[in-house]
C-alpha cells in the first residue's frame, strides 16, 4: 500500500510513538508484507529467525522489535510490538468503512454495465464497461473491476485476509488495507470469495474463468486464461501462472508458485511450488505419470498377495 504522499521517518514514528534509527527526513512511501515490498516501503519483523530476511529485503524501513545494526541506505523503527504497530500504520491511512448505503458515493461505474438488485459496492470501487454484476454480490472497498467482467450471484470480492497473530489471550487480526483487481474478460461463478490483499492486491488475470464456490486467499495472483473448477481453495500469497487449470476440489498451501500451463487434477493438494506444463494428481500432488506408475505397481502387489 502506498501512502497518499511521502512521509518522513519522524512522522511515521510519531504515529506509532516509537524510537527510530536513521535520518528524521528519511522518505517513507508505504507499507507492505515481505513478499511484495518495494523501495520506500515499511516491512515488519518480530522474530529473530526472520531479521536477516527483512533487513536485506527491498524494504527501506524495517519495523523491528530489537535494536540492530541498520543497513546502509535504510532506516529502522524500534517497537515493542511490530505487528500491532504495523496494523496501526495501515489503519491510520485507511480507516474502516462503515457505510450504510448500498452503493458508496465514490464508486465509479462504466458504460453499459448492469448492476443487479442488492449488489453492495464499497468505497473507491471502480467498475469498467460492459460488465454484468448479478444479484447479491458484495464488492469491497477499493476493488477494481476491468471491462467485460461477469460476476454471478452471491460472490464476495474484497473480504478481509485470514491473517492472525496468536497471543496468550487469543488472536490479533492483521487488518487488510489492500484490494482486489479483476482484469478484463474474467467470469466468476456464484458464491465465490476472493479476499483483498493485506497491503497489496489480490489479482485475477485477464480471461480467467472461475466456477462456483471457489476461495482465493489474500495477495494471491492468478494469471491470464486460467480455468478453476468448483470447490477449489487457493491459499494466500500464491502465484498461479498463465493457462493453469485446477479441476474440482483442489487445494494449495500458501506462498507457492504453479508454473504456466500446469493442470491440477481433481482433489489434488498442492503442497509446494511445481513446474508448469505437466499434469499433477494426488495429495501431496505429484506428476501424474509417476502417480499412475505407483498405482499400477501397488495393484500388482495386491494381486500377488
Amino acid at each position: 500500500m502506498r501512502f497518499p504522499k511521502p512521509y518522513s521517518l519522524k512522522e511515521i514514528a510519531e504515529i506509532i510513538n516509537c524510537e527510530f534509527i536513521g535520518s528524521p527526513d528519511f522518505d517513507v512511501l508505504g507499507i507492505n508484507e515481505i513478499h511484495c515490498v518495494n523501495n520506500g516501503d515499511i516491512v515488519f519483523v518480530d522474530h529473530p529467525k526472520y531479521y536477516d530476511k527483512a533487513l536485506n529485503s527491498d524494504a527501506t524501513t524495517i519495523l523491528i522489535n530489537k535494536k540492530v545494526e541498520c543497513p546502509e541506505g535504510k532506516s529502522l523503527l524500534i517497537s515493542d510490538d511490530p505487528f500491532r504497530d504495523f496494523v496501526k500504520i495501515g489503519q491510520y491511512f485507511i480507516e474502516e468503512n462503515k457505510q450504510t448505503q448500498l452503493h458508496h458515493n465514490s464508486a465509479v461505474i462504466g458504460k453499459n454495465t448492469h448492476i443487479s438488485p442488492n449488489v453492495f459496492i464499497g468505497k473507491d470501487v471502480k467498475i469498467g464497461d460492459n460488465c454484468f454484476i448479478h444479484a447479491n454480490v458484495t464488492i469491497g472497498d477499493r476493488t477494481i473491476i476491468e471491462d467485460n467482467v461477469i460476476i454471478h450471484a452471491g460472490t464476495v470480492l474484497g473480504g478481509d485476509a485470514f491473517y492472525y497473530k496468536k497471543r496468550e489471550t487469543g488472536y490479533d487480526k492483521l487488518k487488510s488495507v489492500g484490494n482486489v483487481v479483476i482484469e478484463k474478460d474474467v467470469e466468476i461463478g456464484a458464491n465465490c470469495t476472493i479476499d483483498r490483499g493485506v497491503t497489496a492486491s489480490t489479482i485475477i488475470g485477464e480471461g480467467s474463468k472461475l466456477d462456483n464456490l471457489i476461495q482465493i486467499g489474500h495477495d494471491t495472483i492468478i494469471g491470464k486464461r486460467c480455468l478453476i473448477a468448483s470447490q477449489t481453495g487457493i491459499a494466500g500469497c500464491c502465484v498461479i501462472e498463465d493457462n493453469v487449470t485446477f479441476w474440482g476440489q483442489c487445494a494449495t498451501t500458501s506462498g507457492i508458485r504453479v508454473g504456466e500451463g500446469a493442470t491440477i487434477g481433481g482433489k489434488a493438494g498442492v503442497t509446494k511450488s511445481i513446474p508448469g506444463g505437466k499434469l499433477y494428481m494426488g495429495t501431496p500432488a505429484e506428476e501424474g505419470r509417476a502417480l499412475y506408475k505407483k498405482q499400477v505397481l501397488l495393484n500388482r502387489l495386491i494381486e500377488k498377495s
